[in-house]
């Protein structure tokens, strides 16, 4: 082949090899998670277990607890409060001795009261409510879908009557519809 040059052939002989440094073995050893890295891993499913009469009636019984406890905490501030207010005597010597400013203040203050107090016998009246449902054996159930309703959820609304699930779906239903009045 006349227009092909062959390549020259190095010759390893006249230069010496050189040789890298031996490794030495690195240790095995759990990698650091990178900061905002979550891997894609499934959750592992849990079988669910079906609770049986002891679990149920432990489970009842701390509910009930719970819901005593948080029903006599509402009547003590309910009752402290009453405890608190003035007599209608006491309130005429004070608003005859006050300015105008003095006396808004005061039907502000009085207003707000009212307003907590409400609030309060709301909650006491949900609670009695709840008890009820104890005993009708549904609390602590979803009105939705039936499922059990996490223990830390009714510490945190004791009359609650939906999952977090439901409840989550029930009030983006809720902030649609409000969306769309609104539009009209």
């Amino acid at each position: 082949m006349p227009g092909k040059t062959k390549a020259k052939k190095k010759s390893t002989a006249s230069k010496p090899a050189r040789k890298s440094p031996p490794r030495k073995p690195q240790p095995v050893s759990a990698k650091k998670p990178v900061a905002g890295f979550r891997p894609s891993v499934p959750e592992p499913v849990v079988p669910v277990k079906r609770p049986t009469k002891a679990m149920a009636a432990d489970r009842r019984e701390a509910l009930y607890r719970m819901l005593m406890g948080k029903r006599q905490e509402l009547m003590q501030e309910i009752t402290g409060n009453l405890g608190a207010s003035l007599t209608e005597d006491q309130r005429r010597r004070l608003e005859s001795a006050m300015d105008v400013g003095d006396q808004s203040l005061m039907d502000l203050d009085r207003e707000l009261g009212i307003s907590l107090m409400e609030m309060r016998n709301k909650r006491r009246q949900l609670i009695d409510e709840a008890l009820g449902r104890l005993e009708d054996s549904t609390y602590g159930l979803c009105d939705d879908c039936g499922v059990e309703i996490n223990e830390k959820r009714l510490a945190a609304v004791p009359f609650a009557k939906s999952c977090v699930a439901c409840q989550s779906k029930q009030e983006l239903i809720e902030k649609i519809e409000k969306g769309e009045e609104r539009e009209q």
